[in-house]
């Protein structure tokens, strides 16, 4: 593989088509005679639907359709059909199955009109009446109820609590995060073409367009055939799509009982209604002697889930494999309440459990009087004690190293509120991040058109980091084509089988296949080659395609033209599926960050302000180092605003999130964003997959909130362990 194109900062190939407004996203979609849905919710957080009346909406000319459990079109009636590929363990949400309310903001009927207007305006004369049932939704009071998550735990090893109690150091620490909720640029919708054969063509906001086709096809006992679901445009995602939505089901019920195309989309109210990043409680305890050498931890978590499922993400693993400890034990659990199913968000576990694992680490490095990036050096882990398993590759030193040296860690006072520029106490931060670096199985097609094009195609999504413009990276850098000659085809479930677009493995498991697949091509082209009889080539010589054509090793003056095959076999294709490698199994792998920042912090007010941040990356080969960067920058201002920002504020009278709109829900804005540098560590790894790729979506907010919250004690000497850090809470 040449390296023309990979690592190279192409623009997005998408770029021009996004800021022209041809890109057209899922509800943007035209179609003939088609009809707009409003969503109605639940008003009680439990309880049961006593009756509706929708008189006076149908009675308004134009509304075609109240839709609820009353009159709704069949539907499956087991848990299997409602689980989507992130299901999380138990018995599904299904909307409108029936009269029973199991959350505040629960759809409970769709009105369906000739325009939006209509529709929300037709809602609001359907009157539902409900028999409302205790609720309870508050986590601390429900702290005592909860069980084990069905998680695979690693195994305690040593005795962690034994070896605590008679550590020189010993610290017992307790962090609170909040729920936090998705909120993409793009809020869900989708847009349910009925065709003229009775199937459904639907353009959702999905961040997998089979696992939705696959969802309506089962909910609604539909062929499979007969359902197309397309993503090609999606604004946002970080998590919201990897679950089909509750618009998905009702758009398409309503498309089916009216035989007419109906678009649903969801008001930014109502994007607080379904998953979002659990509110959890963690306590650690940490025992280390006099250097700060950790020779004890224990990491107990509790997190909130929906009475239906248990949501369950890695928030505990991390402490046990991030620095080299040999007494641990790592507990997690979850709390059931009358709330939806929580669901994966940007690094999920990992933004939340590394949180209070970085944090506890400052607060020991304080305790004993050790530098925070010398007592992670001190701690350092070789290898993955919770798999037993060396790494793959890990750059973290050189993060730590490369970071400090553009941050200026070394002109870092070290005493709380030591530093200041006038009434600016200024503090400084840092903190490890980590994130698992996986591969899934993925398929890809390629082929040349007539006019020697290459088109590439796979059923995954770009929710926004560039997807179609790393594969065509890829894809041109194994043929030696130039970019603008390759045409990458995605967001479409009729195309070769993607995984979710999720968990920052689309490079690693999609990549792959576009990799494989366009080399098969170029041994199909080869091999076509040497079969002509004209072909000026030796017997048994190598041949390779590269640069449009099929040629004898470097002799230039050998070859046969691309378009001369073209012309004689007319169109070649191949499609592969990639498996991640059997060499893989023998190690663990993981991307790793190091993260500083400076923030000033009003004596008087309590204000906060972040004015610089410096990321250093180890994420092994990175593609397009601009996309890639933007990946990171996206990251760090999440984890500002996971820091600083945001909170889901709950009455738990009434069961329900009362800052539910972007004035009252607080995320930074570009006043709150001082600079960021982003640093890729040169990172080698020839085991993880053939690119040397590990993935950047994830790893840019884990461990942003931990070193926020360490500057901030450096700033002011006050130690904030509820999230986010606010000036009530400072003063």
């Amino acid at each position: 593989m040449n390296a023309r194109t990979l690592g190279q900062p192409l623009d997005r190939v998408d770029g021009p088509l996004k800021v022209s407004g041809q890109a057209r996203y899922a509800a943007e979609h035209p179609a003939d005679d088609l009809l707009h849905g409003s969503v109605i919710c639940s008003v009680i957080a439990r309880g049961r639907i006593t009756a509706i009346d929708a008189s006076a909406a149908l009675a308004l000319p134009g509304v075609k359709l109240v839709l609820s459990h009353l009159n709704r079109p069949p539907m499956a009636q087991d848990d299997e059909s409602y689980e989507d590929d992130d299901a999380a363990d138990g018995s599904p949400f299904r909307p409108l199955f029936n009269e029973r309310i199991r959350y505040s903001g629960q759809p409970v009927a769709l009105v369906v009109a000739d325009t939006l207007e209509l529709a929300r305006h037709a809602g609001s004369l359907v009157r539902i009446s409900y028999e409302q049932q205790p609720h309870a939704t508050d986590l601390r009071e429900a702290l005592s109820e909860a069980h084990a998550a069905p998680a695979e735990l690693p195994t305690p090893r040593g005795d962690a609590d034994g070896v605590i109690a008679g550590a020189p150091v010993r610290l017992e620490l307790e962090y609170e995060l909040p729920s936090e909720y998705h909120h993409p640029m793009e809020p869900h919708a989708s847009t349910v073409i009925y065709q003229a054969d009775g199937s459904l063509l639907v353009h959702d906001k999905t961040q997998g367009p089979q696992n939705s086709q696959r969802y309506l096809a089962d909910v609604l006992k539909l062929e499979p055939d007969r359902v197309r679901v397309k993503s090609s445009f999606v604004g946002g995602a970080f998590g919201s799509g990897l679950r089909p939505q509750y618009q998905l089901p009702l758009a398409a019920m309503a498309a089916l009982k009216l035989q007419q195309s109906v678009r649903v989309t969801l008001t930014r109210q109502q994007m607080f209604t379904f998953g979002y990043r659990p509110r959890a409680v963690q306590h650690l305890q940490l025992g280390a002697d006099e250097n700060g050498k950790l020779r004890g931890l224990v990491h107990e978590v509790i997190a909130q889930t929906s009475r239906f499922e248990d949501f369950t993400e890695h928030v505990a693993e991390w402490s046990g494999m991030l620095y080299h400890c040999d007494h641990v034990r790592l507990a997690y659990r979850l709390a059931p309440l009358d709330v939806y199913t929580p669901l994966d968000m940007r690094a999920p576990g990992a933004a939340t459990g590394v949180y209070a694992l970085e944090s506890a680490m400052d607060e020991l490095a304080w305790a004993a009087g050790v530098d925070p990036v010398q007592l992670r050096l001190t701690n350092y882990a070789e290898t993955n004690q919770n798999e037993g398993k060396p790494y793959s590759s890990k750059e973290l030193r050189a993060c730590y190293q490369q970071g400090a040296d553009a941050f200026g860690w070394s002109k870092r006072s070290p005493q709380p509120r030591s530093m200041r520029e006038g009434d600016q106490l200024i503090g400084y931060g840092m903190a490890t991040g980590v994130w698992e670096a996986m591969q899934m199985p993925a398929s890809a097609r390629a082929s040349f058109t007539a006019d020697g094009r290459l088109v590439v195609a796979s059923a995954t999504c770009d929710i926004g980091p560039g997807t179609a413009t790393v594969m065509t990276q890829i894809a041109a850098d194994v043929l030696g084509m130039e970019p603008s000659q390759v045409e990458f085809r995605l967001g479409d479930s009729s195309l070769p089988k993607a995984p979710l677009q999720g968990g920052s493995f689309t490079v690693s498991s999609v990549g792959s296949a576009v990799r494989e697949a366009c080399m098969a091509l170029a041994d199909k082209l080869c091999e076509a080659a040497r079969q002509w009889p004209e072909a000026p080539f030796s017997d048994g010589a190598a041949l390779r395609f590269s640069a449009g054509r099929v040629q004898q090793g470097e002799d230039a003056s050998r070859a046969v033209e691309l378009s001369a095959l073209l012309a004689r076999h007319g169109s070649l294709e191949v499609e592969v599926q990639a498996q991640p490698g059997k060499q893989r199994e023998r190690y663990a792998s993981a991307s790793h960050s190091a993260v500083f920042v400076e923030v000033q912090v009003d004596e008087a007010l309590g204000t906060v302000r972040v004015t610089r941040v410096v990321s250093a990356i180890a994420a092994g080969r990175v593609i397009n180092p601009k996309t890639a960067r933007s990946q990171i920058l996206g990251g760090v201002v999440w984890g500002i605003g996971m820091a600083l920002h945001e909170e889901a504020m709950i009455d738990h009278d009434l069961g329900r999130c009362m800052n539910h709109n972007l004035a009252d829900y607080h995320l930074p804005v570009q006043a709150d964003i001082g600079d960021i540098e982003v640093i890729f560590v040169e990172e080698n790894d020839s085991i993880i997959n053939l690119l040397g790729s590990k993935g950047v979506g994830e790893i840019g907010i884990v461990g942003v909130a931990a070193a926020v919250a360490n500057a901030v004690y450096h700033a002011t000497g006050k130690r904030i362990r509820q999230l986010p850090i606010t000036l009530d809470k400072l003063l």
